[in-house]
């Protein structure tokens, strides 16, 4: 993401929109080039960037839109590239979460004029340790990006700026060049554990469920409820582990306390933070009746 931004020459003074709720990462990356993240609300639904807060963002200092493709559903993209040309913006997706997603026949990662991709292991399609991929249909953008890896230097020894080693490692490429064969195999099939959750829990009223969407490859499957924490703990207690993605907003993060945000500046945004519940999920994952059914032991017990 960092390697994007510099490749748009974004940095001090320049201010970036971005969502909210996402992991702190998104927001670091927009620091570390000396820009300035200007959080907006996601949609409280679909819990990705609502494209509907983000033109009230905008003034003479944005220089670019930053949706994520939060949990591995798809953001709005048509809606955000057309605000983004009426307002002369660059579009820079965070594609971590959702490698292999298709929103109106375009894949997620192809949208935007520059995007960054994980491979981090835990992924759709991860590698073996930390790597990554950046995506562009810019010829300069990609000749600047690749001299910006490579210490800024796009011939041996000759450096026209200052870059950083910032390459993949062959043997994570080719790992990775034979785990995307099998991406859209993964991705079918956590849709189809997916499907055994929605309709295992679809009773249960005190939950809400993801948005079912043909398009959302379900890199994590999250729900949200008030008793979150008890949940958690009673189904620890059965040896089911759960995560929260993520438990604390990037506005409200030590990190962050020179920006003077406050709680309740993004109610959305802190609700799902105190709400959200992230599933065991994952290729190969035959558990989920199980999971199921201790929440529904939980909430027959606790009579929500």
């Amino acid at each position: 993401m960092v390697l994007s931004l510099r490749a748009l020459s974004i940095g001090a003074g320049d201010e970036v929109i971005v969502p909210a709720n996402t992991y702190i990462a998104t927001w670091n990356a927009i620091c570390m080039v000396g820009a300035v993240p200007v959080p907006v609300e996601p949609d409280p639904v679909t819990m990705n960037i609502d494209a509907r807060s983000i033109a009230p963002a905008i003034n003479a200092k944005t220089k670019a839109i930053l949706p994520v493709h939060l949990y591995g559903l798809p953001c709005p993209m048509s809606e955000i590239m057309a605000l983004a040309q009426q307002h002369h913006l660059y579009v820079i997706e965070d594609n971590a979460q959702s490698a292999g997603a298709t929103i109106d026949g375009r894949k997620t990662g192809s949208w935007g004029h520059i995007n960054a991709t994980s491979f981090y292991p835990t992924k759709n399609l991860g590698a073996l340790g930390d790597a990554g991929l950046i995506t562009t249909d810019d010829a300069a953008l990609n000749a600047r990006v690749r001299s910006l890896r490579n210490y800024g230097s796009s011939q041996r020894y000759i450096n026209q700026e200052i870059g950083i080693n910032s390459r993949l490692d062959e043997l994570q490429a080719a790992l990775l060049r034979v785990k995307l064969r099998k991406l859209d195999l993964w991705i079918a099939e956590r849709k189809k554990l997916a499907g055994q959750y929605m309709e295992g829990l679809k009773d249960i009223h005190a939950i809400t469920l993801p948005v079912s969407d043909d398009h959302h490859t379900y890199h994590l499957f999250v729900i949200r409820c008030k008793e979150r924490d008890a949940l958690a703990a009673h189904l620890g207690a059965h040896q089911i582990s759960t995560l929260i993605h993520y438990p604390v907003p990037p506005h409200l993060q030590e990190a962050y306390q020179f920006m003077q945000f406050r709680h309740g500046d993004f109610p959305i945004t802190e609700e799902i933070a105190d709400t959200c519940l992230s599933l065991p999920l994952y290729y190969g994952f035959q558990q989920v009746d199980e999971v199921v059914e201790s929440i529904c032991s939980f909430y027959t017990h606790t009579k929500h």
